[in-house]
């Protein structure tokens, strides 16, 4: 056989393996994409949020109305809430709304302590807040309190531009002191900050399904670490 005729064949044989390479290499990216592209449906994500107990806390009365929420506002806007009152409270008692201006200002860490009390009581914890202290001059504030008889910084800095996020950091980090001294697998997560505050009680568990099948946005929550990176604390 002459070379022209061997390197046709060689052609030949090379192009048909490219191209098998090439279909099987299609077919494993569209397998991808369709794999990628499955997303559940509001019924699956209310039925996985019961398995993992994340309405554990809502009380009967409010249980079903709260369910239908979390399933429309997944499937209508992809978002990760229930049921606000008109006092702000959420019927699932796992959200929380903190203006992080009324935190920082006086009087506002034990207003906030009292409005998570009860979920502390609804997990069988202890939350008793004392001792609180203020030490205020023209530059710095220093402003602790004792959890079940701990000592805590709520804020001791040069006021600046940032207090209220670092006194709402220090809020989150106290209050999950204390869930975790006390055994429980639950942390609070921050969501958003400002007036417009908002932290939500889950379980790692929780948190690694919501991460998953909700958008990372926003309106998501996220883990210390990384809220304190984002701001630079």
């Amino acid at each position: 056989m002459n070379k022209i005729g061997i390197a046709l064949i060689s052609f030949l044989i090379f192009g048909c393996n490219t191209k098998g390479q090439d279909d099987i290499q299609l077919k494993n990216s569209e397998n991808l994409v369709i794999k990628n592209a499955t997303k559940m449906k509001g019924k699956e994500i209310v039925a996985k949020l019961e398995r993992l107990n994340f309405f554990d806390l809502t009380n009967k009365s409010d249980l079903k109305a709260t369910k239908i929420e979390f399933e429309k506002s997944y499937n209508d806007l992809n978002f990760f809430e229930g049921i606000m009152n008109e006092d702000l409270s959420f019927t699932d008692n796992r959200f929380y709304f903190i203006d992080s201006e009324t935190l920082f200002e006086g009087g506002g860490l034990v207003q906030y302590l009292e409005t998570v009390k009860p979920l502390f009581e609804k997990l069988h914890l202890k939350l008793i807040f004392s001792d609180e202290f203020n030490n205020q001059t023209e530059k710095h504030w220093t402003h602790r309190i004792k959890l079940n008889n701990k000592d805590y910084s709520a804020f001791d800095n040069d006021f600046g531009e940032n207090d209220w996020g670092i006194s709402y950091v220090n809020f989150i980090e106290m209050l999950n002191d204390q869930l975790s001294l006390q055994g429980s697998d639950e942390q609070f997560y921050p969501i958003s900050s400002g007036n417009d505050g908002r932290i939500v009680l889950l379980t790692r568990e929780q948190f690694d399904f919501i991460k998953v099948n909700y958008p990372n946005d926003n309106n998501s929550p996220k883990e210390m670490n990384q809220w304190r990176s984002n701001y630079g604390f």
